[in-house]
């Protein structure tokens, strides 16, 4: 049975009859707050003053439930719970140690033989962590809990509508079919009964398909009406079965006749306030419609709830990094009970609990190194620091672990293990609940974030709140969520994360697996197939596999200054547009095939050595998968070695992966449906400073068996231990930009136009075809595979055996290049031949590095800085054969009327 914590140990036994009431102590910290007297005010004050609500029954009722305001034409208050984690941050001992003491009592009433055969039923959304609990505390009983999330595939064992919710439908989908068959007790936990209704019908409908002798109802709190509670008797009565309710406390709610009308009214009334007011603090308050607007000040009005600061583009003026951490959540362990959660599993979970803990602990605190890569909350990517010892470490005092939606068991329990560490935790979770924010110490909900929802939700997207999470003093928030929910909105620049990054210095994503029944498959049927020359690309069919959706009649390009204004002010992700193609002049093709002439075999003994080297260490038959699209003509040869070589024929998809965002979830799923992940080799073409190396390998980290390893052409950074050469050497293919790769744009990722089941995106040109020269690339490079062949088997065998660890020798030139110009922005700093081709063709060049004495690698450097009036600065020390710097501090007038860069002073 699992420990129940000394902190929550706060209720007292209870009486044997079922309607026994028993309260929750709290601490007065976290259930009340202070007034400007510095006397401690009851959280529904506010509400009662204005609306004549009065709660009669249990002293202890006050330290439970506050009272707000919401839009609803059914119920216009709203019973605030203070111990369950929902709308209030509240310590997880208490949270949990509420609904661990009501399954105790549940078992007490039950017995050793009634407990044995028992099932637990929660509700969704609000009360499916607090019916966990309840499991808990019987030990020995399944859970599951109700759900508005369809799954395709899993039967639906029942369903039933909630009266006065504002969203209703809810379904039983149980992995188990014969789950909610049996003849034993059902224990059913909702968070509070207002009426009863909801828990009634729900028994009324499983009662006619699976009878029994026995219900079992359980609430925090039971605020039934007398009359409410005849209707109870009465039902059992009509069934012919017992029911019991067991409670923390109980009372009664009273209303005036015309509470509806006014609390509708002041809602309105201050909805308007809100979004019209003058300023007020440091935020945007949030209306209850979801506008955001400012504050008023409010005296003993009370203020308005503080929602978002907002800053130029349109997102929320972030201040802390967001750190994805890998959990190693258990195997086979649900995420939660929506398909059924057994003793076995939570067996599971408790031993894992201790070092998921720890992870998350060592996340909270870890300095922010290129171990730990980091975004803030907008997708962009912070600089990390090359020398761990130098970066400042996170020492955050107040945590706050927040759940999502259904998802509030799970994290309730990681919040509960970093608590046992002796950290200050908090816990809570964002919620479907619109209600409204005041900024009162007399009244429940203080303030209110506002967010689209991220997890494809069946009756479409709408907006989602996170509620007394903003001037909470969190030093950190800790975000969960299921790998269903884990989507571009999620990471948009108006979405949860930015917006928790806006609240607190620092934001820590864990992302738990989706569980999914092992009847039902992956969907790989519902994901999108390839796409395959020529309908999309100039490769022929068999040569690569795009894991893209195909954009070409979306307007997505942008002016280069547009673009790089909107990207260094935060405005918008480079993914999110295209810059303009590059059309080569006569002059930059002539040099183009003179560079390929002269470099074939060079590039031909690079794509030799790291095919031999995956072969040897990744084979007999890897599955190769480029990042698109630098990777993807490196992708091809390394094909075509294997098979002029060794009469293979290797299977080759392209993916997309997005600095600051992450590789495309639903390609890797197509890829696990389709392959054995352990098969799949990702393959690049070049390393600059590591960026995508890391990126991978965050990334990577939720999706099992995969290899985080790129295997590249060339690696001058020192990023990767499989590769063709360390050499900085020009590519031809980086000379161009689609019509050396496929004629495939890069790749684009919208929240707009990629959903949660999407692959990225990407456009094919077709009306570059007269321009294209990617199958004379390949074609011209795969001619000298016989002539370096010898060469290619020396080369291979010495680095198969040799000491082959990564340097980061590229990062740490990097930063002091970063430093010794002033731009203390590594991200504006793109080493290597690749990378500096790239910014003088898709950015705004400030100056180019290179090499002194560098030779015809760098003609097309020079020929385009030339173009483009960007002064070629020869240095010594360089481990590159050029750096390009793109402007750091960018406006329009970055560039002159000409279109050329300003010179720098």
């Amino acid at each position: 049975m699992p420990r129940r914590p000394e902190a929550a140990a706060d209720a007292t036994d209870a009486p044997d009859e079922p309607d026994a009431t028993n309260a929750t102590d709290t601490t007065a910290a976290d259930k009340t707050d202070v007034g400007e007297n510095g006397n401690v005010v009851w959280t529904g004050t506010w509400v009662a003053e204005r609306l004549g609500v009065e709660l009669n029954g249990d002293e202890r009722l006050p330290g439970l439930l506050g009272l707000a305001l919401r839009r609803n034409p059914k119920r216009a208050h709203l019973l605030v719970s203070q111990v369950l984690g929902k709308h209030v941050p509240q310590l997880p001992s208490v949270v949990y140690g509420a609904g661990l003491a009501l399954g105790e009592r549940v078992r007490e009433l039950l017995g050793d033989e009634g407990t044995r055969r028992a099932v637990v039923l929660g509700y969704a959304e609000t009360a499916t962590g607090l019916g966990h609990a309840v499991a808990d505390g019987l030990a020995h009983a399944p859970y599951l809990h109700s759900t508005r999330r369809a799954v395709p595939g899993v039967a639906q064992a029942g369903g039933f509508e909630e009266s006065h919710s504002h969203a209703t439908s809810h379904l039983l989908l149980p992995e188990d079919p014969a789950l909610l068959a049996g003849g034993g007790p059902l224990v059913l936990v909702d968070d509070e009964f207002s009426t009863g209704n909801t828990v009634l019908n729900t028994i009324r409908g499983l009662h006619e398909r699976y009878p029994r002798q026995r219900y079992v109802i359980v609430a925090l709190v039971d605020m039934r009406s007398p009359a409410d509670r005849e209707r109870f008797a009465a039902f059992a009565d009509e069934i012919g079965a017992r029911v019991d309710l067991v409670a923390t406390a109980s009372g009664t709610v009273s209303l005036p006749d015309d509470v509806l009308a006014k609390g509708q009214a002041l809602v309105t009334t201050h909805e308007t306030t809100q979004t019209t007011g003058s300023t007020g603090g440091t935020g945007a308050a949030v209306g209850a419609s979801g506008a955001v607007g400012t504050g008023t000040a409010g005296g003993t009005g009370g203020a308005v709830g503080t929602g978002t600061a907002v800053g130029t583009g349109g997102g929320p003026v972030v201040r802390a990094a967001v750190h994805r951490v890998d959990l190693a959540w258990p195997a086979r362990v649900p995420d939660g009970g929506r398909h059924g959660f057994r003793p076995v599993h939570r067996e599971a979970l408790e031993a894992a609990l201790p070092a998921m803990a720890a992870r998350l602990a060592e996340a909270l605190a870890a300095p922010d190194d290129p171990g730990t890569p980091e975004t803030n909350g907008a997708g962009e990517p912070r600089a990390p620091h090359h020398d761990p010892a130098r970066a400042p470490h996170h020492d955050p005092r107040r945590v706050l672990v927040l759940g999502f939606e259904e998802l509030m068991y799970a994290p309730l329990r990681l919040g509960l293990a970093l608590e046992h560490t002796g950290a200050d935790v908090r816990f809570s979770t964002t919620t479907r609940s619109p209600v409204l924010a005041v900024d009162d110490p007399g009244y429940a909900i203080r303030t209110r974030l506002s967010f689209p929802s991220h997890d494809d939700p069946d009756d479409g997207p709408g907006t989602r709140y996170a509620y007394n999470v903003a001037g909470a003093g969190f030093d950190a928030i800790v975000a969960v969520v299921d790998s269903a929910a884990d989507t571009p909105e999620l990471h948009a620049p108006d979405g949860l994360l930015a917006q928790l990054a806006a609240h607190t210095d620092r934001v820590v994503l864990a992302v738990i697996p989706s569980y999914l029944p092992p009847h039902v498959p992956e969907r790989p049927a519902m994901l999108p197939e390839p796409l395959r020359g020529p309908d999309f690309s100039s490769y022929a069919p068999d040569e690569v596999g795009w894991l893209l959706q195909d954009f070409s009649n979306v307007q997505l390009e942008a002016p280069t200054e547009e673009r790089e204004e909107a990207i260094q002010s935060g405005g918008a992700h480079y993914a999110e547009s295209l810059p303009v193609e590059y059309q080569p002049s006569a002059q930059y093709q002539e040099l183009f095939h003179a560079a390929l002439k002269t470099s074939a075999a060079r590039v031909a003994q690079a794509v030799g050595t790291v095919t031999e080297t995956v072969l040897a260490e990744r084979g007999p038959r890897p599955v190769l998968v480029s990042l698109a699209r630098a990777g993807t003509p490196v992708g091809v040869l390394m094909r075509r070695w294997a098979q002029h070589r060794h009469g293979i024929d290797l299977p080759h998809y392209a993916v997309s992966i997005v600095r600051g965002r992450g590789i495309d979830a639903t390609a890797l799923r197509w890829l696990a449906a389709h392959h054995d992940p352990a098969d799949i080799v990702f393959v690049d073409g070049w390393t600059g400073k590591g960026a995508i190396t890391r990126e991978l390998a965050a990334a990577i980290g939720e999706f099992p068996g995969f290899n985080p390893e790129i295997a590249v052409l060339a690696d001058p950074g020192g990023c990767v231990r499989t590769y063709g050469t360390r050499e900085d050497f020009l590519i031809p293919s980086a000379c161009l930009n689609s019509t050396v790769s496929g004629l495939i744009s890069r790749t684009v990722l919208r929240s707009d136009l990629v959903g949660p089941d999407d692959f990225h995106g990407g456009k094919f040109y077709r009306e570059l075809a007269g321009a294209d020269v990617s199958n004379h690339f390949l074609d011209t490079v795969a001619a000298r595979f016989d002539e370096v062949a010898a060469a290619v088997d020396a080369e291979a065998k010495e680095l198969i055996s040799a000491d082959r660890a990564p340097t980061w020798e590229g990062w740490a030139a990097v930063e002091r290049i970063s430093e010794e110009y002033g731009i203390n922005d590594v991200n504006l700093v793109k080493p290597g031949v690749g990378e500096t081709t790239r910014v003088l063709l898709r950015r705004v060049p400030w100056k180019i590095l290179a090499q002194r004495g560098a030779g015809a690698d760098l003609d097309h450097i020079r020929l385009l800085a030339e173009q483009r009036g960007v002064p070629v600065e020869e240095v010594d020390g360089l481990p590159y054969s050029c750096v390009g710097l793109i402007h750091p501090q960018y406006t329009k007038g970055a560039v002159g009327a000409d279109g050329k860069a300003v010179t720098s002073k």
